[in-house]
């Protein structure tokens, strides 16, 4: 159902040169039209008063290479999330997994800089890390800092390099704590922002740090049986506060990425408000579905059979959104993380 052809050229391996400068398929839900433009061009389609809700999460350098004791084996470990900082205790995925058993240890950086202990297995491929550092705690994030890759996506086959480190990141990220990018966020140039802003549109920033489960595909037929893994959000006070007093003045709700879109649908009040706090959401939002907050929509143009295209497929509607994704296959719209953006409104 979610299945189209996606010719391998098409899937991005670099950012275009300036980041408003990517092209913007723009589709109306109510005529069915659809048009061609560039990402700085999606200031003409909003007023004064109209939100744009961006996810502030800020990615960290998750994959590390390591070797495995005695034998020396290249073992990758990808950070997935920090269980216990006093400790430095960490779930992780490493590959290849079968040469990692509980208390192994492995060795990071030229001089063995850092050691970690295999304390558990969690899943085939998962593993939970004690880290073996006994400085300040600043100084093991340092070194994890100094050690650790931008985790660029897999499908990205190049080594990462220096433009990585600016552009897999938001200009707007602040806080820490996701694996992979809020992709239709890379978009958004500072001099865009300004430009927004100046013509009157307010941002509301939400957190919901991105986990690897964003790229697993739906592999089940009924799409009620498919598992989203758990990502932490937060929603600040003060955003719940201008989403709501612009659901009450009938504003433009633009959500910036499949991430805003479920973190804000998973903290809706009976009323159809959003509230503020800490929480933790494995929301999957698939066709038929009723949005009570977001009226318009910002994203990346995904891979067959991802939940990210699902979620678009129940805002767009499923017929116009695989009619879009056809077009953008012939137009030659370039996808996935550093790809181009689709705005639906």
């Amino acid at each position: 159902m979610f299945k189209f052809n996606l010719p391998k050229d098409l899937l991005a391996e670099y950012p275009a040169k300036e980041r408003d400068q990517s092209r913007l398929m723009v589709v109306h839900r109510n005529t069915g039209k659809i048009e061609h433009q560039l990402f700085k061009d999606i200031i003409n389609y909003f007023d004064e008063g109209d939100i744009f809700i961006l996810n502030d999460t800020k990615v960290f350098p998750a994959r590390l290479y390591g070797n495995k004791e005695k034998t020396g084996a290249k073992i990758e470990v990808f950070l997935l999330r920090e269980i216990n900082a006093e400790m430095k205790i960490w779930d992780v995925l490493v590959d290849p997994a079968r040469k990692i058993r509980i208390g192994n240890k492995i060795y990071f950086g030229q001089n063995d800089e850092l050691v970690a202990e295999v304390i558990d297995n969690t899943t085939s491929r998962g593993r939970t890390l004690r880290f073996l550092f006994d400085g300040p705690y600043e100084t093991f994030r340092k070194k994890l800092y100094d050690l650790g890759e931008v985790p660029l996506p897999k499908y990205i086959k190049r080594k990462p390099e220096s433009l990585d480190v600016e552009r897999y990141q938001t200009v707007y990220a602040k806080n820490e704590g996701a694996v992979a990018a809020p992709t239709a966020g890379l978009h958004f140039s500072r001099e865009l922002l300004k430009r927004l802003e100046i013509k009157g549109i307010q941002f509301a920033p939400i957190t919901l740090h991105v986990g690897l489960g964003t790229f697993r595909p739906v592999e089940v037929e009924d799409l009620s049986k498919h598992k989203m893994e758990s990502e932490e959000y937060i929603i600040p006070a003060n955003s719940a506060k201008i989403i709501n007093e612009a659901l009450d003045r009938k504003k433009r709700m633009v959500a910036i990425g499949t991430s805003v879109v479920r973190t804000i649908e998973s903290s809706v009040s009976t009323t159809g408000r959003l509230n503020p706090g800490i929480g933790w959401t494995n929301k999957f939002i698939f066709p038929p579905y009723q949005f009570s907050i977001p009226n318009a929509m910002v994203t990346n143009f995904h891979t067959p059979e991802s939940t990210p295209l699902v979620l678009t497929a129940a805002f767009g509607g499923y017929e116009l959104i695989m009619q879009a994704y056809k077009e953008a296959v012939k137009e030659k719209y370039r996808f996935f993380t550093y790809g181009d953006a689709m705005l639906i409104i």
